[in-house]
């Protein structure tokens, strides 16, 4: 192998690739001296001897894994933590191989001409963007699959330097077998019965007596899925694709009735308590059109489709979250969820997209029942055999009809408060859980980025520039003592975290009912609004129930609507939906000194008010330590025009509903499938996806309809009970 002299020299000045990570997130805090001791958490991850057991026990299982590559010309090796600097890529919207990028790998591989390398070899795999005021220039930050076949056929002298080439966890990993789960949801389905066929051929069987003796040849397995949310929607393509006959039941209306609805409601503040922001097809990414078009036209469900959040806890490359990305591709979702570091759909891009999944489930002979309200299960012997329906327009349930399946998924959102306590009225176990309250916070989107890039903000351009919008995460820890009046008799803990952070994006409504006032947040894709909004948030558990004297399995609900939160917030506006706000400059010092507010995204009015009436002391005192360090973090975060608004109680659900691991099937009632946010299983759009995914799977092999391995091919289910974006 011949190399000209005059390249040799860049071979041997490869930057350290490996610097001491523990130094570089070392961020001491100023001195805040307030009586509970605060200890802050880092959003960078753990390391040494701040790591859990059971992520050492994971991380020593990788190095050893990593510690023999069998055959390093064979396979994929994966380069991760590849930092281009920002004026050597080409922008956010970029997702192929650049210069800049080339330059990187090439350190990485020890090659000496960057040039030299072939694009074609290469594949992005993930790339988001790092502006970390500790590192010494932002950077668009790379994984990417290095293909050793095409790099060794299209540049072979890349041999020498492949053959030197050495595993190092997080950096360089070597795949010697991509996993079987690239493919979407229907594909993985279609591959099964592909499969499921053949054998069946083979042994001289019929595919549709295959598994199925609980049903005869002539009829399949009839079920019903409650709630047309993410889980709802999942379950329902699982089950269809693999022969179920699925009805689809949906409380709120369809599109086009829906935009309506959500009309009426923003127009002439008329809200339809069963067809608005959080229930019927599309949900809030209706407000689309109602925003943005003089007139109004409209499967999504409930807020958690409202904005398209793809951002997950539960690994972003596992299997079972690729196969939710990629579905989401399939019906129409742009490519680049699968590339960027935080996937964003927007509302705008929702519609279309769910549009698209409800026809092919309809294609698929799924019944959508929209506008139909589920009153009641039916019940014998301890079996769930059917459901309790009626139109969902009409108050009275006279006219009420009873219909039997086979199975029935329960897909509903943390908002169908009146399920639970129907699920109660059977004896259901049900189980409180700790979730989150607090206000959502709201500044001019320009503010936000100058603090997180500086200088840089200038190439946001609203959305449309080199680098992404900016946003934030920030988490604090607050610790109470003994004695301490503001927290609970005992030593407590809690923290206080940004949740939902919507970046160029506007506040919107999502009370169910005209006596109630709750808010979330929302963006469009490109996320080029004047404001950024995010919830700041104060954990809560059953001890701050209890100290208000709400007790039993529902005491979280009764704790968010009866002990004054949302209907206070509603009094405190004033009604007709507007909104309580305050300066957070005025909600530290505790004062009233602004009586006209800032400008505010949220379309239905807002009127200044004290937010320290709206919480116990103990909650409100926590969001003031809380807004304090974050402004040590961002400074800037305190400001004058920054607006709090309230009030956000509906972070996650507040109650689980127990069932088995192995089955999805309730522990109290058999035939009953419990899914989802609603049940206690999900943060989000993607982990409640991901559970309806693998709940279909287990309902079809209870029915006779699955008998593989899911888990073979997607992993392990992972559970995410809370949501923290």
């Amino acid at each position: 192998m011949f190399i000209p002299s005059k390249v040799l020299p860049l071979h041997c000045c490869p930057p350290d690739l490996n610097p001491n990570p523990k130094l570089r997130f070392l961020n001491p805090t100023g001195s805040f001296n307030c009586h509970p001791k605060t200890l802050e958490i880092q959003c960078a991850k753990r390391t040494g001897k701040q790591r859990y057991p059971s992520e050492k026990k994971k991380l020593k299982l990788k190095r050893k894994a990593l510690t023999h590559v069998n055959d390093k010309f064979h396979g994929i090796w994966r380069l991760s933590k590849l930092g281009v600097p920002v004026q050597l890529d080409p922008g956010k919207d970029f997702l192929g191989v650049s210069e800049g990028l080339l330059q990187e790998i090439a350190k990485v591989i020890k090659f000496p001409v960057a040039s030299m390398l072939p694009p074609e070899a290469f594949l992005v795999v993930r790339k988001s963007f790092d502006a970390r005021k500790l590192l010494k220039e932002p950077k668009f930050v790379y994984m990417v699959d290095m293909d050793v076949h095409q790099l060794l056929t299209l540049e072979p002298r890349t041999w020498d330097f492949i053959s030197r080439l050495e595993p190092k966890v997080g950096l360089i990993e070597h795949i010697e077998h991509m996993h079987s789960s690239s493919g979407d949801l229907i594909s993985i389905t279609h591959d099964y019965k592909i499969h499921k066929g053949s054998e069946s051929r083979k042994g001289g069987e019929s595919i549709s007596k295959e598994g199925s003796d609980n049903f005869p040849t002539s009829k399949r397995p009839k079920v019903a899925v409650v709630g047309s949310g993410p889980s709802g929607l999942f379950a329902s393509l699982v089950l269809a694709e693999l022969g179920a006959e699925v009805a689809l039941i949906e409380r709120g209306q369809a599109v086009e009735q829906r935009g309506r609805d959500i009309g009426a409601l923003i127009v002439r503040r008329i809200l339809q308590l069963e067809s608005n922001f959080c229930f019927g097809e599309t949900s809030l990414c209706i407000t689309y059109r109602i925003m943005h078009l003089s007139r109004v036209h409209a499967v999504g469900g409930a807020g958690t489709w409202s904005d398209g959040k793809l951002v997950t806890r539960i690994g972003r490359n596992s299997g079972s979250v690729l196969a939710v990305m990629k579905t989401l591709v399939h019906f129409g979702a742009p490519e680049n969820i699968l590339v960027d570091g935080k996937p964003h759909l927007g509302t705008d891009r929702l519609i279309p997209l769910l549009r698209n999944f409800r026809q092919h489930l309809e294609s698929l002979g799924v019944t959508i029942r929209f506008g139909t309200k589920v009153n009641d299960l039916v019940v014998e012997d301890a079996t769930v055999v059917g459901v309790e329906v009626s139109d969902s327009r009409e108050k009275s349930e006279h006219n009420s009809q009873k219909l039997r399946y086979d199975a029935v998924v329960l897909a509903v959102g943390h908002s169908a408060r009146d399920v639970y306590q129907m699920l109660l009225s059977h004896n259901m176990d049900l189980v409180p859980k700790d979730f989150a309250v607090g206000l959502r916070i709201e500044h001019p989107q320009e503010l936000i980025n100058s603090i997180q890039y500086s200088s840089l903000a200038a190439e946001v351009h609203k959305g449309r520039g080199k680098v992404p919008v900016a946003d934030y995460k920030v988490v604090k820890y607050l610790m109470g003592e003994d004695g301490d009046t503001s927290f609970d008799s005992e030593a407590t803990s809690r923290s206080c975290y940004s949740f939902c952070m919507c970046p160029g994006g506007q506040v919107v409504l999502t009370s169910t009912n005209p006596s109630e006032i709750c808010i979330n947040g929302m963006s469009f894709s490109r996320r080029s609004s004047r404001w950024a909004n995010a919830a700041l948030v104060i954990n809560l558990s059953s001890k701050d129930f209890k100290a208000l004297n709400c007790d039993g399995p529902l005491a979280g609900v009764e704790f968010q609507l009866n002990r004054e939160f949302e209907r206070k917030a509603a009094m405190m506006g004033g009604g007709n939906f507007v909104v309580p706000v305050q300066t957070v400059t005025d909600f530290m010092e505790n004062k009233l000194s602004v009586t006209s507010p800032p400008p505010s995204s949220y379309r239905l009015g807002v009127k200044t008010a004290n937010l320290h009436e709206l919480f116990p002391l103990h909650i409100t005192e926590a969001l003031q330590r809380s807004i304090s360090m974050f402004d040590e973090e961002l400074p800037g975060f305190i400001s004058k025009d920054a607006l709090l608004h309230g009030v956000e109680t509906r972070t996650s659900s507040p109650i689980q509903i127990p069932r088995s691991g192995d089955t999805y099937e309730s522990t109290s009632l058999r035939g009953l499938y419990p899914i989802g946010e609603g049940a206690g299983y999900a943060g989000g759009i993607v982990s409640a996806a991901v559970d309806g995914m693998y709940a279909g799977f287990a309902v079809a092999k209870s029915l006779g309809l699955y008998s593989g391995d899911i888990e073979s091919i997607l992993g392990k289910a992972q559970f995410a009970g809370s949501a923290k974006y």
